[in-house]
């Protein structure tokens, strides 16, 4: 039952970062805000690891901190962000589940995977949702949706790629990943953050939303969400992807006031059916795993 109230509360946060996206994407910028957002992380993770005595050997693993960093975080985040002077939360936190499946055909062409007809239902699905969010944010905001929504299936196609990516990358504990990865994807990106200023004064809205993207949302729930592996396993922690739309619609509705339409709803479905026969996880064995734990 804890493992349970812990996936809720995962998907909960990790439903809130578009949200708080959302807030300051525009004032601060992508990259600033993103670069904000990853330091807040990495110092948190940091003061974890002094109080639970866990040493970072970052210079052992540069270059595997620097490719993790860049394809779980640096990329993926600023491409959200981008996206997020755009797109509402809910669209953003739709398109963002669909990273199982990029992960899962990933697998195909980099790991030479067998391509099933479920596979390919799977596929079908996931996309044809897409295309249903796709095609009516198009007429609500303008074709010019279309570069923020290419941007959005991309960072949940580098999510894919950084999946890959650890079945082959150096042994290294979940928690070092997580924390050497942040300051990774810090230096990565302080570059860009330097080119790219803030575009209004820094207000206390702008501000809160930053402190919990980078504490809690990104930092705490990193956390949350290894500690879930180690008592689930993998496949079922990540199965918190069927449940973070849900989160990103609920909070974009109640503190955005964005509209949920039969858009939402239909693509929603598609999108986690489709992501469900690609990587034949179910709801139902989600639940039975976490109530189990």
């Amino acid at each position: 039952m804890a493992s349970l109230l812990s996936l809720f509360v995962l998907a909960a946060l990790w439903g809130s970062s578009f949200l708080f996206m959302r807030i300051a994407a525009n004032p601060m910028g992508p990259a600033l805000m993103i670069e904000a957002r990853i330091l807040l992380a990495a110092i948190t993770l940091l003061l974890i690891a002094l109080l639970l005595r866990k040493r970072l050997a970052f210079l052992s693993h540069p270059k595997h901190y620097l490719i993790l960093g860049l394809f779980s975080t640096a990329l993926p985040f600023v491409l959200i962000a981008y996206a997020a002077q755009t797109l509402n939360a809910s669209t953003l936190s739709i398109l963002n589940s669909t990273a199982p499946i990029w992960g899962a055909l990933i697998s195909v062409v980099w790991g030479g995977n067998r391509l099933t007809k479920k596979f390919m239902v799977g596929l079908g699905l996931g996309v044809l949702g897409v295309f249903v969010l796709v095609g009516k944010e198009a007429s609500l905001v303008g074709w010019d949706a279309a570069i923020p929504m290419l941007c959005s299936v991309s960072a949940a196609f580098c999510y894919g790629i950084a999946t890959n990516y650890t079945k082959i990358a150096p042994k290294v504990s979940s928690f070092n990943n997580a924390h050497g990865s942040m300051w990774g994807a810090s230096i990565l990106l302080l570059p860009l953050a330097i080119l790219m200023p803030a575009r209004e004064p820094m207000t206390l809205e702008v501000g809160f939303a930053v402190i919990m993207l980078g504490i809690f949302c990104t930092g705490l729930a990193y956390i949350l969400y290894f500690r879930l592996i180690d008592e689930i396993g993998a496949a079922s922690a990540l199965s918190v992807t069927f449940l973070v739309p849900v989160f990103g619609i609920l909070w974009g509705h109640l503190f955005l006031g964005e509209p949920v339409g039969w858009n939402t709803f239909i693509g929603t479905l598609l999108v986690l059916a489709g992501t469900s026969w690609v990587t034949g996880f179910s709801v139902t064995q989600l639940l039975k795993n976490a109530r189990a734990s």
